[in-house]
Order: C-alpha cells, then structure tokens, then sequence
C-alpha cells in the first residue's frame, strides 16, 4: 500500500473527527486564550513595551506547549476507543504511517490555534516586532512542529501507563527543552530587533529533523510493544 496515501488516510480521519467535535481545539483555544487574558493583567504593556516584547515570546510558546498536551493525549485516547492501534498492528500499512498522520493533524490543529492567538496576543501586548517579521513564518512551523512531533510520540509511548496525562509532560517537557529555548529566543529576537534569530532557526530545523526521524524509525516498536 502506497506510503503517502497511508498518511492522507490517516490525516483525514483525524481531520473528520476534530471537525465532528471539535475537542482538541476548543480546548487548546479556551487555554490559550485564558492564559493571554491573565498574564496581560498581571502588568500594563502599554506603559512597558520593552519588557512586554523580552516576555512575548516566552509567554506564547509556553502557552502553546501546555495547550497541545489536550489535543496530544485525546489524539490517541480515540485510538485506543476505537481500538484503531489494534487493527493497525494486522494491516500491511507501515505503523510509523499513522504516526505521521496523527503528527500532521496535530500541526494542523496546533497551527489553528496559533492563527487566531497571533493577533490577539499582538492586541493585547501591544506587539510591534522591531526585527524581521516575515521570520515568524519560519520560526512558528519549525516551533509548532518540534512539539507536535516528540509530543505525538511519546503521547504514543504513555499509552499503557496508568496516569499518562501526568506522565507526557514529565517526559516530553525535558526533552523539548532545547527546542523551547530555540523557539523563545527565536521570537524574542524579531520582537525586540535586538539580535538576528538565524542562529536559533537553524538549531530548531536540527531539532525537527533530528527527532523526526528517530519518531519515524521506533514508532513500530513502540505500537508493537504490549
């Protein structure tokens, strides 16, 4: 059976169920949105737009990290209902297929999130970025994907654990930490124009084909493994 088409399979399924319920995004929107509301009472950003500019990028990206925990653990949580994971193991299909779908989607719905949060946090924060910021739409896809990917993975691995909502964010927050530290310093660069982010956009494309492709390669052990 055709690889690519595989995927798509497998992308649209998870498409077809998001759009049905809508779980996944109302949920990381609800967060999100919460999170901006809170942190922009906590000071004035119009009487301190520097410092609203040093904190932006890490405000955003940690907000996007705990909200994709919803969306990472209901993911697979409809697997296991539909005891999907068990008809993939009796199929010719290859199983890191529908590791790629289920990433794909998780991008998707991520990167939704992340177009309606953009100009909301811009308003709220009195966001005008110094630096070049056309980069953004290099750092948000790389960024959203180094979640989506380790986070997709191991939400996989913690299946069969008993608490697996508490056990993905022990694992995948360490491992994800060079990549939040290149997506935050990335953003905080464009947004105060202080340092060119090159540098910091290079070390999140290593991450996300680094880590891509070990995902890719021991997705089969890890769907295999009772």
């Amino acid at each position: 059976m055709n690889y690519f088409r595989c995927v798509m399979t497998h992308l649209r399924k998870d498409l077809q169920l998001e759009w049905r319920t809508k779980d996944a995004i109302n949920g990381m929107l609800f967060f999100t949105l919460l999170v901006v509301v809170v942190f922009s009472l906590a000071f004035d950003p119009t009487a301190y737009p520097t410092i609203a500019r040093q904190i932006s990028g890490g405000l955003l990206w940690v907000a996007l990290l705990f909200a994709a925990m919803t969306a990472l653990n209901q993911s697979w949580a409809r697997e296991v209902r539909n005891s999907v994971l068990d008809a993939q193991r009796l199929v010719a299909a290859p199983a890191s297929a529908l590791f790629v779908g289920k990433a794909l989607a998780n991008l998707i719905f991520v990167s939704a999130v992340e177009v309606v949060l953009a100009p909301v946090f811009a308003i709220f924060y009195n966001l005008h970025p110094l630096g070049q910021t056309w980069l953004l739409l290099l750092i948000l896809p790389l960024g959203t994907w180094a979640l989506v990917v380790n986070g997709t993975f191991f939400a996989a691995l913690s299946l069969r654990t008993r608490s697996r909502e508490l056990m993905l964010p022990l694992v995948l927050f360490p491992i994800s930490m060079p990549a939040l530290l290149g997506m935050i310093q990335a953003t905080t660069n464009v947004l105060t124009g202080d340092l060119e982010p090159t540098l910091w956009i290079k070390v999140l494309f290593a991450y996300d084909v680094v880590f891509t492709t070990a995902c890719v390669l021991l997705f089969d052990t890890i769907l295999n493994t009772d």
